[in-house]
């Protein structure tokens, strides 16, 4: 038991005990109903884990092996007492997610996963005026991250290549140095295929000059197509340890200049920079942008005569979105695969009117949504509308925080964060039939949470971070993220003066598409006079989230795991 001391009216304090972490009356219910006279045994233990952890193969060694990793000296012959049993059940020993390695089938086309997706990678913060470095791609690719974008632009002399935003004040970095990044660091995380795409401005000229620096930096690592155009894209597990380039035709120089000015004309200020993050909008929220220009990613067919052929060797996935309209990009050629991109704002009106073709489109090709051109802050949008189509790069902006983005880490951390995961089978079925986003779905389970405890600020935080004059008062933002029906948040009780608050309170969540629902987890420190404090966040796969009772590490709000803050809870799902 420990003492802090709070100044107050600079001559007054005021002192609080700081307690230990008690367990729960939840937790106290279970140790006694497995244990007799206060004492859980192997025994014991095993049925806990069978009955509510819901570990089917759990055996008596491995519960005997749990007691004598995780007792005091005193107790490690016997059992577990309740304090034993309580920091257990806190400890990093027992995952959130299970399982929490890769365990998904990886042998299927890339085009049959969601795959974590950079946008503007090279950036360090704004759209507008930050610096364009190698750093946010080797954080990126350290996160898991597998697409990484880089935009090149011939240099003032026109004899190498830049990667740097066009017609901005966003300075340069030499494109030679993001591929030796990328080289280096591309792998270390994951071992699954890191796609490079580029958004090219580039001379046949210099094209060669990229096409040279690509064989001599990566070498054996570049994956190239046996022909012009894939029949089918190969799958993550054959293309472990491969660097894959994908890319548009290139844009005449001239061309791509007068985009540029045209897409960055306005300097509007997104709600999004907020600490939090704006609220996530509804993926289908009637809004119309119909003034908004996205036209800086527009595509052609790479069929252009000025390509360098040593250049268009190198492409894996080719880009195009053709002539016409929605109907002509969505069409289906059954001799070759192929890349769409289309920015947040092209999905959300094309939702509305060809959902079930967007779904049938990315069943075989892949779909890129990028964010549209007016978030110069580098905020992002809910990518659920991209998920919940199929598309499988739905590219972020990884340089800022916010809800949209811890999404878009929470649905990541899945099939053991290796940057791949599959997508749901009713996307990759259904013929003419294809599963439609905007039909309402009968319920599949209920999510059922008990919200325990929380513990680790007092570690992690000055004493007076959260407030000058008393121990913080945290309560809970507990909810999902997901398909329309499925979407909600709730709230907690605030807990008042206390570093280990306990809630001891129940959650339930129906949901009728289980397989894209995201667990949102923000905890909050109350603030009467000023906006409230951000104390954590997380945001997990429902999928994966293993039953039973599991601390939660919460996470600061550019997605860093804190050492210590985590919550202790439960789960549970009925048909």
């Amino acid at each position: 038991m420990s003492k802090q001391t709070y100044t107050v009216c600079f001559c007054f304090r005021r002192r609080f005990r700081i307690p230990n972490p008690e367990p729960p009356t939840g937790i106290k219910f279970l140790f006694d109903k497995y244990s007799v006279n206060d004492l859980m045994t192997a025994d014991h233990l095993r049925r806990f884990l069978l009955e509510v952890q819901k570990e089917e193969k759990a055996t008596i060694e491995e519960a005997e092996a749990i007691i004598t990793n995780n007792s005091s000296f005193m107790f490690h012959r016997k059992g577990f007492n309740l304090d034993a049993f309580f920091r257990y059940l806190l400890g990093s020993s027992v995952p959130v997610l299970s399982p929490h390695s890769v365990h998904q089938d990886m042998n299927a086309p890339l085009s049959h996963y969601f795959i974590f997706t950079g946008h503007n990678s090279y950036l360090t913060g704004n759209q507008l005026s930050s610096d364009c470095s190698d750093v946010p791609i080797i954080q990126a690719l350290e996160r898991g991250v597998r697409v990484v974008e880089l935009d090149i632009w011939p240099n003032s002399t026109n004899d190498d290549v830049l990667v740097l935003h066009g017609m901005t004040l966003t300075s340069p970095v030499e494109l030679s140095t993001c591929f030796k990044s990328i080289k280096n660091h591309a792998f270390s995380a994951s071992d699954y295929p890191v796609v490079i795409t580029l958004e090219d401005h580039l001379t046949t000229e210099l094209q060669a000059k990229v096409a040279e620096m690509v064989h001599q930096i990566f070498g054996d690592m570049l994956f190239t197509p046996d022909k012009e155009c894939l029949e089918e894209f190969p799958s993550p597990e054959s293309l472990k340890k491969r660097v894959i380039i994908s890319t548009k035709p290139p844009k005449e120089y001239l061309k791509g200049e007068k985009t540029k000015e045209k897409g960055n004309g306005s300097h509007e200020k997104d709600s999004s920079i907020e600490a939090w993050g704006s609220e996530i909008p509804n993926a289908f929220d009637d809004k119309d942008d119909s003034d908004e220009d996205d036209s800086d990613e527009d595509e052609e067919d790479l069929h252009s005569g000025d390509v360098a052929p040593e250049y268009k060797s190198l492409i894996a996935i080719h880009a195009g979105k053709g002539k016409g309209g929605l109907d002509d990009w969505l069409k289906v050629d059954p001799d070759k695969v192929r890349r769409l991109s289309l920015s947040e704002h092209e999905l959300e009106k094309a939702a509305k009117t060809h959902g079930p073709q967007i779904v049938r489109f990315t069943q075989i090709n892949i779909l890129r949504v990028y964010p549209k051109g007016m978030r110069f802050d580098s905020s992002n949008y809910n990518p659920l509308i991209g998920w919940m189509h199929g598309a499988q790069m739905v590219a972020f902006n990884m340089q800022g925080y916010g809800r949209s983005l811890w999404l878009m880490q929470g649905m990541f951390r899945g099939n053991g964060g290796c940057g791949y995961v599959k997508k749901p089978e009713f996307l990759l079925t259904g013929g003419e039939a294809v599963f439609d986003p905007r039909v309402k779905l009968p319920l599949q389970i209920k999510l059922k949470i008990t919200l325990y405890m929380g513990e680790g600020w007092y570690y992690d935080f000055k004493h007076t971070h959260f407030d000058a004059y008393s121990p913080p008062d945290f309560y809970v933002r507990i909810g999902i993220g997901g398909a329309p029906d499925d979407s909600v948040m709730k709230k907690s009780k605030t807990v008042e003066d206390s570093w280990n608050p306990a809630w001891n309170e129940e959650f339930e969540f129906p949901l009728t598409v289980p397989e894209l629902a995201l667990l949102r987890i923000e905890v909050h420190e109350y603030d009467i006079s000023e906006k409230d404090d951000f104390s954590g966040q997380t945001c997990l796969p429902v999928r994966e989230l293993g039953k039973g009772i599991r601390a939660v590490p919460l996470y600061s709000q550019q997605g860093d795991m804190y050492q210590s803050v985590k919550l202790l809870m439960r789960f549970d799902t009925t048909v």
